[in-house]
């Protein structure tokens, strides 16, 4: 008798643990298939958070540039403008991005940096102009900032440090301009993720590849840079805003060997030239 209450006892006690077992499976493959579902659901269409966000970057882009134009001063001198538009519209072509989409404003202001805004404003100060050495650093520094803009990490950037809905309180006008102030500060003066940097560099270099471009002098723009970065972060903007310059510079070199043995110039050494020289006069 005391062996078989032994025997029962150890077989309920399997029949438990096979019911928890069998229980804890079933909640686990619950757990993922409503995660999966979910995940086929798309959630920007039914809530139409795209078609907010949309309207905000847009609304975003005039305010925020509208503050620049007001604060700094913008370059008007064809020998500044036409060689900067002509590399953009190169490139835009070369790669099937609306040339339109990107509107290129080139300041006078001796900080060397480049940065994007939200609704495809591009922003580069004549500081970096006249510290590129040559064509193609400047074009490489371009791809980047037209990277950011294609990949929306403008917006992803502006949404997860600030939020959506002060965003859109922004564009009603009951942000407030200390708000405008704080987010314009954020998209000029601080890095994006290392991810994001990271994707924003390989799609300049898959830019630079399909226009025909040397992405080489992107990577050198990095490098030569890289054992000051430190003392170089008072200065140069643009490189202390995008750490570990040594190491991106690396994997730039990396993804883009063996991919194109004949590359292109995009501006006549005249024009180079010209436009060394006219952002250096407003240095």
């Amino acid at each position: 008798m005391v062996v078989l209450w032994f025997t029962d006892k150890f077989n309920l006690q399997i029949k438990i643990m096979k019911r928890l077992v069998f229980e804890g499976l079933i909640i686990i493959l619950l757990f993922f298939g409503t995660w999966f579902a979910l995940n086929q659901i798309d959630w920007i269409k039914i809530f139409k958070v795209q078609k907010v966000t949309d309207t905000t970057e847009q609304k975003l882009g005039e305010l925020f540039w509208d503050f620049f134009k007001k604060s700094e001063d913008e370059i008007s001198d064809k020998n500044v403008i036409e060689p900067v538009s002509e590399i953009v519209a190169y490139i835009s072509k070369a790669n099937k991005i609306n040339r339109d989409k990107i509107k290129v404003h080139v300041l006078n202001n001796d900080n060397i940096n480049a940065f994007a805004l939200p609704g495809g404003h591009l922003i580069i100060y004549t500081g970096l102009i006249s510290k590129c050495d040559n064509e193609g650093e400047l074009s490489g520094v371009i791809c980047h900032e037209i990277a950011h803009i294609e990949l929306n990490h403008v917006m992803k950037k502006l949404i997860t440090e600030i939020g959506l809905s002060v965003l859109i309180s922004i564009t009603t006008g009951s942000g407030g301009a200390d708000v405008i102030k704080e987010a314009v500060k954020l998209l000029s003066s601080t890095a994006f993720d290392r991810s994001l940097e990271k994707e924003a560099d390989i799609k300049a270099v898959d830019y630079l590849i399909e226009a025909k471009l040397n992405p080489e002098p992107f990577a050198a723009f990095l490098f030569k840079h890289s054992d000051n970065e430190n003392e170089a972060a008072n200065y140069w903007s643009w490189i202390s805003t995008h750490p570990d310059s040594k190491e991106r510079s690396e994997y730039i070199l990396d993804y883009s060997k063996d991919k194109l043995t004949e590359f292109k110039l995009i501006l006549t050494p005249k024009q180079w030239g010209s436009l060394k020289a006219a952002s250096a006069v407003t240095e």
